[in-house]
């Protein structure tokens, strides 16, 4: 079996863990048949619903895990735990046993014992969290979504590099326009470390598929395939939007129970808005990954269901089988290269 194909789980991180984890397995085992899963777990709750499953039960081996990290456990307690079942399980792909890690539990253990555990990739400063967000054009990919709250200029075009990539991989786009968000469109706007980003990728491999600044309207505006941003930035625009649209279906439920007439017009509209609800369905795009890590680690949403699960086993999948790994070596490589020519090229005869 392929190394590529296998993912380590964790069966105890999340809102629902963990029956929406395996059932989340099951339903992807039916999406990925080749696809092997090392779960890890407590053996009195997880080995049943692993027997009971339809599928899964032919494409996993369980193994237990004695210590679970709980949701609000502070990542410096979490890293001393090494026999649970988030630690066991990045471990596996430490040793090489999996290509990847997913889990729905506590987001800063996962950092913590991802960055400790695995270590970044060579080239790579800082690891970021990507994820795929809905626009008026279709999916976004959008980065840094929290981990880099200090940052430079290199930094921001080493996350274009791998949401490049990223999107290449995931959405399947063969050539995505990167955009950096900043407070305007005009070249002069911005700090300095935005601008010298800027001008590193005018420099780059992907300087074709550079667009230069967008705003924050261009993010559901869909102007552009990679949105680039730093961890503090990034973050507080994916929770807006996410309370944009918990607001948005809130006002459409009040609506159309406003009285008799509206009520009518949702049985008219219903087909429509049924549409708008599995385009903007939340588990569509579940499954955050960090990018720039010595193996693919996913964070799925911890209130997620079992279909959001799978959607975040998809992705997990879909990094592992394309080698992107080894594609953002060669892309750093490649960048590089074209960076030191055009210093070369600037600096002055003598």
């Amino acid at each position: 079996m392929s190394r590529s194909n296998i993912l380590a789980v964790d069966a105890m991180g999340g809102d629902h863990a963990p029956e929406a984890i395996i059932s989340g397995l099951d339903i992807a085992s039916l999406r990925h048949p080749q696809a092997h899963f090392l779960i890890f777990g407590d053996e009195a709750l997880v080995a049943p619903l692993i027997a009971a499953t339809k599928r899964l039960k032919n494409h996993c081996e369980f193994r237990h895990a004695g210590e679970t990290i709980s949701g609000d456990m502070k990542p410096t307690v979490a890293l001393r735990l090494r026999d649970s079942s988030l630690r066991r399980a990045i471990d596996s792909v430490l040793s090489g046993e999996a290509a990847g890690v997913i889990s729905a539990g506590n987001t800063g253990a996962l950092l913590a014992l991802s960055k400790i555990v695995l270590k970044t990739l060579k080239g790579i400063d800082r690891p970021a969290m990507a994820a795929i967000c809905p626009s008026a054009r279709g999916d976004v990919v959008m980065l840094d979504l929290g981990l880099n709250v200090v940052y430079d200029a290199r930094n921001l075009v080493e996350f274009a590099l791998m949401g490049e990539l990223f999107a290449r991989i995931v959405l399947g786009l063969p050539a995505p326009v990167i955009g950096l968000l900043n407070i305007g469109s005009e070249e002069g706007k911005g700090d300095e470390t935005l601008r010298t980003a800027a001008a590193m990728l005018r420099e780059s491999p992907i300087a074709k598929q550079f667009y230069g600044f967008v705003e924050g309207h261009d993010i559901a505006g869909g102007t552009v395939d990679v949105i680039v941003t730093d961890g503090f930035t990034g973050n507080v625009a994916l929770k807006t939007g996410e309370g944009a649209l918990k607001f948005v279906y809130g006002l459409l439920r009040e609506v159309f129970q406003a009285g008799p007439l509206a009520k009518m017009g949702y049985l008219f509209a219903r087909g429509s808005l049924r549409r708008l609800k599995e385009t903007l369905d939340p588990r569509r795009y579940n499954g955050a990954v960090l990018l720039g890590l010595n193996g693919v680690v996913v964070k799925s949403h911890g209130g997620t269901d079992a279909l959001g699960f799978a959607h975040a086993v998809d992705v997990a999948l879909d990094m592992t089988s394309n080698d992107f790994n080894s594609r953002i070596a060669e892309g750093l490589a490649a960048m590089d290269s074209a960076l030191l020519s055009a210093e070369a090229a600037a600096a002055p005869n003598v």
